[in-house]
């Protein structure tokens, strides 16, 4: 059937097609049901699930609505015309009922499921149903190690021309964390330094949960947001990037099936597992380092928990043979001072200048990270990969490299107080008695520095003036709430004081 496209605008973040009620009726699909869209007498075709409106409301009877990922997807204008036609349940569905039945998945099942997520083949609620089989009967090594290969198998991958690719990837959930920009420019530097034939090109994410993700924090000073070329021109230059890698479609099924599991608030561990370890493959990684934080607050809420996740990494990482190294870190209490991207920059850029009041705990972590990755990479002994990496710390050399990344990712470090400017409005948030700081949570920190307005409003966050174990006077500030708006500020505050993300005793 041929009709004519109607532009509204639909920012669905997926493939979406709004037909007419009466149009619908006469080609037999109901809500949710698939069509394929091809502009006419073209062969590129694209699979939408359908949503109805009915009388004159937003459409007549000869229009259809699509969303912008089609409109791009297809190269689309407005009242063009269309051909559209039902689109049969793909195989895969029979897979993931199969699953829900608790039976093994075969490599090349998980890899129909997984192309077809990929290729918008299924709807929301087949990927749920998928995700809720995973959650409800688990996967097994082979499985789990079928997902990686489909995952990397349907998406691009970065191919760089050294034999060591070295990357990272931090579990936990722990607030203001942000070890990745002091590990990237210490590796970066030892790589010069030791005349290393490597490179470090780091993609990170955005925050989800959390107050700032690493390509949050570096985007105060640097564009994130590159294609494959480019990124391979930086890395060429700097030997590392520090990128944002939701554009570049590496293990894009990844990135569809977390949008569910954030609806249904459900994280299973074998696509935890998968995730992490197709982002790696897809980088064609030679060296990787998993950091798995523990404690209260932390995704592994104790160290046999952190253990067991540990062992597995390393099992199904044997299996896709990929190197990998697991460190096990404290996730009892944010990191650092800083809460939110330009407080969190502040925390980075404080360490590699070597600040005087610099937060040694992140320090003390990147530094624990970065000898790791050296020793697992060269093979010299962490006594030995130590003096290096804090040589190159101290040294500002590993400033220096930092640098020389913002200014390839077209940024820069001159007239940095303007550009890491914290918000206009500042509640001191003070204690109520004296005693020892006993507790510090970080999904209450994460809660109010988002309702500040963190990671949108990037002057937004949170200021730690205390950690675990220090003494506290009584009206003595623990924290202070920094919002671009009074409105944010007096919500983030009223919160505080409701959760009480510190506790005092």
């Amino acid at each position: 059937m041929l009709l004519k496209v109607k532009a509204l605008h639909l920012l669905a973040g997926r493939p979406i097609a709004i037909l007419h009620e009466e149009i619908a009726r006469y080609l037999n699909l109901h809500v949710g049901e698939r069509i394929k869209i091809k502009r006419y007498g073209k062969k590129k075709e694209i699979v939408a699930p359908v949503d109805l409106t009915g009388g004159k409301t937003i459409l007549n009877k000869d229009e259809i609505a699509l969303s912008q990922e089609i409109f791009k997807n297809l190269k689309l204008r407005s009242k063009e015309i269309i051909e559209i036609s039902p689109a049969l349940k793909p195989l895969s569905v029979s897979f993931i009922h199969k699953k829900l039945d608790g039976q093994t998945l075969t490599f090349t099942e998980i890899y129909s499921i997984i192309s077809d997520i990929v290729n918008n083949e299924l709807t929301e609620a087949e990927v749920a149903f998928f995700v809720s089989s995973v959650y409800l009967q688990g996967m097994n090594f082979d499985e789990i190690a079928s997902m990686t290969k489909a995952m990397v198998k349907t998406g691009y991958q970065l191919k760089f021309d050294k034999p060591i690719t070295i990357d990272k990837h931090s579990i936990g959930g722990v607030e203001g964390n942000r070890t990745t920009p002091l590990v990237v420019s210490i590796i970066a530097s030892a790589i010069d330094q030791l005349k290393l034939k490597a490179v470090m090109p780091k993609t990170s994410s955005r925050a989800i949960t959390s107050a700032a993700g690493t390509a949050d924090v570096i985007e105060t000073l640097a564009k994130i947001d590159f294609s494959i070329n480019e990124i391979k021109d930086i890395v060429k230059k700097t030997n590392a990037c520090l990128v944002w890698g939701g554009s570049l479609g590496l293990a894009p099924a990844d990135d569809k099936i977390i949008q569910i599991e954030r609806i249904l608030s459900l994280d299973p561990e074998a696509q935890l597992l998968a995730s992490i370890l197709s982002k790696k493959l897809s980088v064609n990684a030679s060296h990787v380092l998993i950091d798995i934080s523990y404690g209260k607050g932390a995704k592994m809420s104790n160290r046999s928990e952190a253990e067991k996740l540990k062992h597995k990494f390393e099992k199904i990482a044997k299996k896709l043979n990929l190197n990998i190294i697991v460190a096990l870190t404290d996730g009892t209490q944010p990191v650092g001072n800083g809460i939110g991207t330009i407080l969190e920059m502040k925390d980075v850029l404080a360490i590699l200048k070597q600040d005087k009041d610099r937060p040694i705990d992140l320090e003390n972590r990147a530094l624990y990270l970065s000898t790791k990755l050296l020793s697992f990479v060269t093979g010299m002994s962490e006594k030995q990969a130590y003096i290096v990496t804090k040589g190159i710390l101290i040294s500002g050399e590993a400033y220096k490299k930092f640098e020389q990344i913002i200014e390839a990712q077209r940024g820069s470090l001159r007239n940095i107080e303007n550009k890491l400017r914290l918000g206009k409005f500042k509640q001191d948030m003070k204690a109520k008695q004296s005693g020892i700081l006993k507790e510090i949570s970080n999904k209450k920190m994460a809660r109010i520095a988002r309702l500040a307005g963190s990671p949108a409003d990037k002057s937004a966050g949170i200021y730690l003036n205390k950690h675990i174990g220090d003494k506290v006077k009584k009206k003595e500030t623990l924290f202070t709430i920094y919002a671009e708006t009074l409105a944010k500020l007096h919500y983030a505050q009223k919160v505080a004081e409701r959760v009480m993300p510190m506790v005092v005793g």
